[in-house]
């Protein structure tokens, strides 16, 4: 019987990062990666982006394990919030399935998860209506893996991140010979990295651009800033190595760069002089042409880590004049504006910068020519590009079209799409829905639409709060609006503004207030359509108006504790009775007069309030 096979995109197509794919065979469920994508500019806030898994919600109980190419964030960094959800294993390499672990480790719900399984190239796992098989790829991690579904139907390849490069080495070849192998035996599909798709031009080798950062170095005067991914441990070890050529220490950068290093030197992926690392605080006793700084950032984010540099805003490690800031990392198109900026601050701070892109092209994935020689070596019946923007993955289409691959075979998918394999035909069928779930610190996709569009506006034309007080009982007004206004005008020099405004809010309040039918809801919308219209005849900008209605009420009960006003006096608690006679008792008798008898009862008379002055009373001798 012929499988019935579903390939399903999480995330990776049409945009940068988030690599989650799902291939579904006759109802299990394989997860290809599990990656985040940091937001761009117009995320306000938003630390990184995550899959959606509404639709995995439903399905849990079909999931088979998830599958891992390699160590970076766009292909584990969703781990730790998946295993939170999911208890399934976890397959990878030495490498990833540690990175992995360092992830999972941080993040509370899943910290005590174990269900990790080591694999390689020579690994294969029988599940019984797939077979599941490695091979070696180039990439810039160590252990790079792609990933082979072999089915009834024939095998589904997922590349991973890869390149071609001759003078790889050890841990970072491919296998070329596999490739050829699983070519020959029948591939279905590929899906393949499509990143650098759009790029004529022939990646530079590893070893030319190990002898670019060692140049660098040797010629540079000052410090050296090297800006790169925390968990690229290829251009770790070439800093590593060329910072020991030159006679330069290296200071490492945070918490999450130092355990990747770690973690890379217990597997033997890195290796260094036992003199080579000082901490910031030795940085000191060095001069400036002995030092590099291996600056990665948070979540090895490094581009953000330099404007805090630029900016005097880190504790210990700032730009100064005379610093090198060497930016190793090939950033994405969609943060090229990000990049030009940071450039601009660390200049301002009198530094200078390098980036290793302007003078090579470094990127680790495969260029038009290294993807055409994949899809030749693996002879597809059908190709679905992943990995990138639109534009990449039509680039990575029309490459495959030079090589005549029918245009009816290449499959351009967005997020939710369902590509069906049935009755020999692959066809798109009913997709799902998938959106993104955004985190905001310890918020995992209590971040909206609706929240970003508020931010939105308050980053481009501020808020506007009113406040006013009122009697609902006596219909009025208490006290006039306050107004307050942050990002939108300087109230001082809107006097006139803020009066009408005042105005405005004070007529519509009172309207509502003389309304029968009152209504709070009402009230606030009133205000906020009357003073939205204004303000925007006045200005041109819609700021968000809050508008912060408070009720006083003056019918308060009277004290019981008192007297009315010409009552009677109000009758003491029995325990106050109580403590006064107890007080008498203790007070000592005064003496009798001469002529007095000395048990004469003491008469307790209450005196009446009077307006007249007591009278004296001249004492006897």
């Amino acid at each position: 019987m012929s499988a019935k096979i579903k390939i399903i995109p999480f995330g990776g197509v049409r945009e940068n990062g988030k690599n989650m794919y799902a291939v579904d065979v006759n109802g299990g469920i394989y997860i290809l990666d599990c990656g985040l994508k940091y937001p761009e500019n117009e995320l306000l806030g938003i630390d990184v982006v995550i899959p959606d898994w509404a639709y995995l919600r439903e399905n849990k109980d079909r999931i088979v394990a998830v599958f891992l190419t390699h160590g970076h964030a766009d292909a584990i960094g969703a781990l730790p919030y998946f295993l939170s959800e999911f208890n399934v294993p976890v397959f990878g390499s030495e490498m990833t399935i540690a990175l992995a672990k360092i992830g999972v480790a941080a993040e509370p719900n899943v910290k005590d998860y174990d269900d990790f399984h080591v694999i390689d190239e020579k690994t294969e796992i029988d599940f019984g209506d797939v077979v599941v098989s490695f091979f070696s790829t180039t990439h810039s991690i160590p252990e790079s893996l792609g990933i082979d579904l072999k089915t009834d139907e024939g095998q589904i390849i997922y590349t991973g991140d890869f390149k071609f490069d001759q003078t790889a080495k050890p841990g970072y070849q491919t296998d070329y010979a596999r490739l050829g192998a699983i070519g020959q035996a029948g591939v279905l599909a590929v899906l393949s990295d499509s990143a650098n798709a759009e790029n004529p031009a022939m990646n530079a080798s590893e070893q030319t651009i190990a002898e670019d950062i060692e140049e660098t170095f040797h010629y540079q005067n000052g410090r050296v800033i090297v800006a790169c991914v925390a968990s690229n441990i290829l251009r770790i070890q070439q800093v590593f190595d060329a910072a020991q050529q030159t006679g330069r220490k290296v200071c490492l950068t945070g918490q999450d760069l130092e355990k990747i290093v770690n973690t890379a030197m217990k597997l033997g992926k890195l290796s260094f002089a036992d003199d080579l690392l000082v901490t910031p605080a030795q940085l000191d006793s060095l001069t400036p042409g002995e030092t590099v700084i291996l600056q990665t950032g948070k979540m090895g984010e490094p581009i953000k880590a330099l404007q805090r540099m630029a900016n005097k805003q880190e504790k210990d490690l700032n730009i100064q004049k005379g610093d090198l800031v060497y930016i190793t990392t090939t950033p994405s198109h969609a943060m090229d504006t990000t990049v030009a900026q940071t450039r601009d601050m660390i200049y301002r701070a009198g530094g200078e910068v390098k980036a290793i892109s302007d003078e090579l092209n470094s990127s680790g994935h495969a260029y038009k020519r290294d993807l055409q020689l994949m899809l030749n070596l693996l002879k597809p019946k059908y190709l679905v590009p992943i990995q990138g923007e639109y534009r990449l993955l039509n680039a990575h289409a029309n490459a495959a079209l030079e090589l005549g691959m029918p245009a009816d075979h290449i499959f351009i998918l967005a997020k939710g799409d369902v590509l069906t394999y049935a009755d020999g035909q692959m066809s798109l069928g009913e997709g799902i829905d998938v959106t993104d779930t955004m985190i905001d610190g310890i918020g995992v996709g209590d971040i909206g639409n609706i929240v970003l569009r508020d931010r939105k506006v308050l980053a481009d034309d501020g808020i506007f709060i009113a406040v006013v007080t009122i009697d609902r009982k006596k219909k009025q007004i208490v006290a006039d609006p306050k107004i307050t206004s942050r990002g939108f005008v300087y109230v001082k020099a809107n006097k006139d503004l803020m009066q009408e405004s005042a105005q405005i809010i004070r007529k519509a309040v009172q309207n509502n207030l003389d309304n029968k039918e009152f209504d709070w809801g009402h009230l606030k919308q009133d205000v906020r359509e009357h003073l939205s219209h204004y303000l925007f005849e006045q200005t041109h900008r819609r700021p968000v108006i809050l508008p912060v209605i408070m009720e006083v009420n003056q019918h308060h009960r009277r004290s019981t504790s008192k007297a009315k006003e010409g009552g009677k006096a109000a009758t003491p608690a029995p325990e106050a009775k109580a403590k006064k006679a107890k007080a008498k008792a203790k007070k000592p008798a005064k003496a009798a007069k001469p002529g007095q008898p000395a048990n004469k009862p003491h008469r307790n008379r209450k005196r009446r309030h009077s307006n007249k002055p007591a009278a004296t009373v001249e004492k006897q001798d």
